[in-house]
């Protein structure tokens, strides 16, 4: 039963880790990773910077989803977020949005 219960676990933690690795290409893939990186100040925010920013925040997700297709400029400075729609699919936003958002 234990080796049931670890098994599953670890397969949990892969698939998790998999679909991290998932959602980060995607943010590569739509130029995302041009001006930010997950733990560091590139021209824009840190991804962890933004998660811990908008923890426990339940209009989070909602608001940042409005910020990256529109863009815009002042929350983390006076750099320009530069609008993602129409390049970027809103499913695709939506979902580099919810990756950003469990750093």
């Amino acid at each position: 039963m234990k080796a049931l219960l670890l098994t599953m676990a670890l397969a949990g933690s892969m698939l998790a880790a998999g679909q991290a690795s998932a959602n980060q290409a995607l943010a590569q893939k739509s130029g995302c990773m041009a001006c930010h990186s997950i733990d560091k100040k590139v021209l824009g925010p840190a991804y962890k910077d933004v998660a811990a920013k908008y923890k426990g925040d339940a209009s989070a997700e909602a608001k940042l989803v409005a910020k990256v297709k529109a863009g815009g400029s002042g929350v983390w400075g006076p750099m320009p977020m530069p609008a993602n729609s129409p390049q970027v699919k809103d499913d695709d936003i939506k979902t580099i949005v919810k990756w950003i958002l469990t750093l």
